[in-house]
């Protein structure tokens, strides 16, 4: 089992920067692809970034190409999604995701965070 922890949500304008990070007390960190979905009211889970482990492929959806960046540090075993210029419409649950392997993105994860509110004002 994977314990996965995110922070770094909040509320913020639109034009702003947040960083969210996802921590995990386990070893297996580096070992493992990771990701971030979100999840906005009335709307489908969607896949945002997700990082490879070794050569830190990644991934984005077109929706934050540009905007965002996924990152990883394997020592301090933590995840990042730094987050510019923000829009009303990244309101959403943010979610920090652990996969072992890399494959499709649709159902797409083995472990889950709880999630961290994120809210953009206009």
């Amino acid at each position: 089992q994977v314990q996965l922890v995110e922070s770094g949500g909040g509320l913020v304008q639109a034009g702003d920067s947040l960083r969210l990070s996802c921590t995990t007390p386990g070893r297996a960190f580096s070992t493992l692809h990771m990701g971030w979905f979100r999840q906005a009211p009335g709307k489908e889970r969607e896949l945002v970034a997700r990082i490879s482990w070794g050569p830190k492929t990644t991934q984005y959806a077109d929706a934050v190409k540009d905007r965002f960046t996924i990152s990883r540090d394997d020592v301090k075993k933590t995840l990042y999604l730094q987050m510019n210029s923000l829009k009303p419409e990244d309101t959403a649950v943010y979610y920090c995701v652990a996969a072992r392997q890399w494959g499709a993105t649709s159902g797409w994860g083995d472990y889950w965070g709880q999630g961290t509110q994120v809210t953009v004002s206009s």
